[in-house]
């Protein structure tokens, strides 16, 4: 099978998937009678619908090649800053470190991984970017609160740009006898932490009473975490067909992914709930804002791509 065909057959996996959620979210939707069960189908078609569009974004990106999808993940990059710089507000004398956050930072992590460039690439933000952004902001001379505004801006560039680029960089890997596919292993892990963060959701819901951080996220639950995550590394292992790896290596990939999704939507649950917020912003319906959706993406984009990296390259 070519690497257009596997990538075609995963897509179309994924709408067939898609098809039969829709279908059952509004057989569930027209008989759910209770108004707090009604309330969670209402919640789940809208993600469902939410996904469609994703999908098709995906798609699109895809079939374009590469640079469309580098170009697509640098607009994730883009919109994922400004919800975070958007609820975490700063001063007047960090507009300089903010305009070079978003108009040349996001650009230049994204230029780098177009051309391949993995020296620089893994290193301009964590050191070049946090070096210089709070320079810029102190040339300003403003010192109140200088330290929680630069650690704002350093912490929205990482997550945002530096995490979310490691994304598309998965198409820069030059793996012995998986050239062409790099594509695939970019699907890989979207589905696997898609997959993983609506089983949690659902056997949370079913199956959820041991809260596992209950004032960061109150819906998070053990259950959850262990029957949702381990149903994604299940999938994870029965799409080994489609990267690198053997069987075995790809449900320990999609164990690591799995962990580190979790962890990511944590932490972010966290940020949030210490800004006194529920979403990041109302960007995707259904989903809250963009980072709503990139948190679990954002923990895990960067270790599975340097552990692919390491072990596979």
């Amino acid at each position: 099978m070519s690497p257009q065909q596997k990538l075609a057959s995963a897509i179309g996996g994924v709408v067939a998937l898609l098809v039969v959620a829709t279908i059952v979210g509004e057989i569930l939707r027209r008989r759910t009678r209770d108004p707090g069960a009604a309330a969670v189908v209402e919640n789940l078609v809208a993600r469902i619908r939410a996904w469609w569009g994703m999908v098709a974004i995906f798609a699109v990106a895809f079939a374009l090649g590469k640079y469309a999808t580098i170009a697509m993940f640098s607009a994730v990059s883009f919109f994922a800053l400004r919800e975070f710089i958007t609820l975490t507000p700063t001063r007047k004398a960090d507009h300089r470190a903010l305009s070079l956050a978003f108009f040349v930072a996001i650009p230049a992590q994204y230029v780098l991984i177009a051309t391949n460039w993995y020296g620089l690439f893994a290193i301009f933000i964590p050191v070049y970017g946090f070096l210089l952004l709070p320079s810029i902001s102190a040339l300003s001379g403003d010192a109140d609160g200088f330290l929680e505004r630069s650690a704002k801006i350093q912490w929205g560039v990482m997550i945002a740009v530096y995490c979310v680029s490691h994304v598309p960089a998965l198409l820069t890997l030059q793996i012995p006898g998986y050239a062409g596919q790099n594509a695939l292993l970019l699907f890989y892990l979207v589905l696997v932490v898609q997959m993983s963060d609506v089983l949690q959701y659902v056997c949370g819901k079913l199956f959820g009473k041991t809260k596992v951080a209950p004032v960061f996220s109150p819906s998070k639950t053990l259950e959850g975490l262990l029957g949702g995550g381990a149903g994604a590394v299940a999938i994870g292992a029965a799409m080994a067909w489609m990267t690198p790896f053997t069987t075995l290596q790809s449900a320990g990939m999609a164990l690591v992914i799995v962990v580190m999704g979790f962890l990511g939507g944590l932490v972010l649950s966290g940020v949030k709930r210490s800004l006194g917020v529920k979403d990041w912003g109302a960007m995707i319906k259904g989903h809250g804002g963009m980072l709503d959706r990139m948190d679990s993406v954002i923990f895990a984009a960067p270790i599975f791509f340097h552990a692919t990296r390491h072990f596979f390259t």
